[in-house]
C-alpha cells in the first residue's frame, strides 16, 4: 500500500532533508522511525528537499509498505521513535497515482525576518535577524516584479542541478507585523537557494541601496553574481504543498507567525 504523510521539523540540527552518509538528516531520522514501526526498511520520496538549517511545517512524503497498521499506530509509533525536533503530523493511504514530488501543483515557503537593532535569544535559529531598518513597501514593489513565468538564473545557486531556470512564481508578498517581516512565496517549483537568494536581494531594496526596478534588471541579466547575498537558512520555512483535490489530502499547514 502507498501512504502519504506530513512531516514537521526544526532543521537546526540537521544537514538538510536528504539522507546523507556523513551527517544527520531529517529524511534519515524519519525513515528510521517508520522502518521501526513497519518492521522493514522504508524509503521516502519528498515533495521538495530543504537545505541545512531550513525548517519544515508541511513537508509531504510518500512511501510503500505491506505492513498492516492503523493510521494511529503509524503516527504514535513513528513519533515515539523520532527525536523531539521532528514530528509526523498525519498519514493516510493514497492511490498509486500519487507522487509527493511529481503530483505537486505548487509549493509555499515563508521567510521570517526579525527587524530590530538587537539580536534575538528565544528565537535564535528560528528567524533571520536583520539589524537595519527595512522598508517592506519597497521590498513588496521589487518582489512583485518576479511574478509569472521567468528565468530565475540570477537567484539560482551555483551548484543547482535543475535542467533549466524557468519557474512560475504564482504569489509573493512582503508584510510587516511590528518587528517581524514575512516574505511568502508560492511557485510551481523552486531552484536551489532560490527563496534565500530572493530575500538576500530584497535586503538591498529594503535598506535603500537598490531600487525596486533593480529586480526587473536581475531577471533580464540572468547573472547570479549581480544579485544579493544568500539569506541565512534559519529564517526559511517549507510551509505546504498543493495537490489535485482528487487525492483528498488534509488541509495545508498554517505558516509560522510570531507577531509581537
Amino acid at each position: 500500500m502507498k501512504y502519504a504523510a506530513c512531516i514537521e521539523y526544526n532543521g537546526t540540527a540537521y544537514y538538510g532533508w536528504q539522507r546523507l552518509s556523513h551527517g544527520p538528516s531529517v529524511q534519515g531520522e524519519v525513515e528510521k522511525a517508520l522502518s521501526s514501526v513497519a518492521n522493514h526498511a522504508i524509503d521516502l520520496t519528498c515533495s521538495g528537499r530543504t537545505d541545512s538549517g531550513v525548517h519544515g511545517i508541511g513537508q509531504i512524503v510518500h512511501f510503500e509498505s505491506d505492513a498492516v497498521r492503523t493510521e494511529k499506530a503509524w503516527i504514535m509509533g513513528t513519533n515515539t521513535n523520532l527525536p523531539d525536533d521532528i514530528a509526523l503530523r498525519w498519514i493516510q493511504p493514497v492511490d498509486d497515482e500519487f507522487h509527493a514530488r511529481f503530483a505537486a501543483l505548487s509549493r509555499r515557503y515563508r521567510y521570517i525576518i526579525l527587524n530590530q537593532p538587537t539580536r534575538p535569544a528565544l528565537l535564535d535559529k528560528k528567524v533571520c535577524w536583520f539589524r537595519y531598518h527595512l522598508d517592506e513597501n519597497a521590498m513588496q514593489d521589487a518582489a512583485s516584479k518576479l511574478l509569472g513565468e521567468n528565468d530565475f538564473s540570477s537567484f539560482r545557486a551555483a551548484g543547482c542541478q535543475a535542467k533549466h531556470a524557468m519557474r512560475e512564481l504564482q504569489e509573493i508578498t512582503v508584510t510587516r507585523d511590528h518587528r517581524y517581516i514575512y516574505v511568502d512565496i508560492v511557485a510551481n517549483a523552486f531552484l536551489h537557494h532560490m527563496v534565500r537568494n530572493i530575500v538576500g536581494s530584497l535586503f538591498l531594496v529594503g535598506t535603500g541601496d537598490k531600487s525596486p526596478q533593480w529586480f526587473t534588471e536581475l531577471l533580464e541579466i540572468k547573472d547570479r553574481t549581480q544579485a544579493g547575498i544568500t539569506a541565512p537558512a534559519c529564517g526559511l520555512y517549507f510551509v505546504s504543498v498543493k495537490y489535485p483535490e482528487r487525492f483528498n489530502l488534509p488541509e495545508v499547514a498554517s505558516p509560522p507567525f510570531y507577531g509581537l
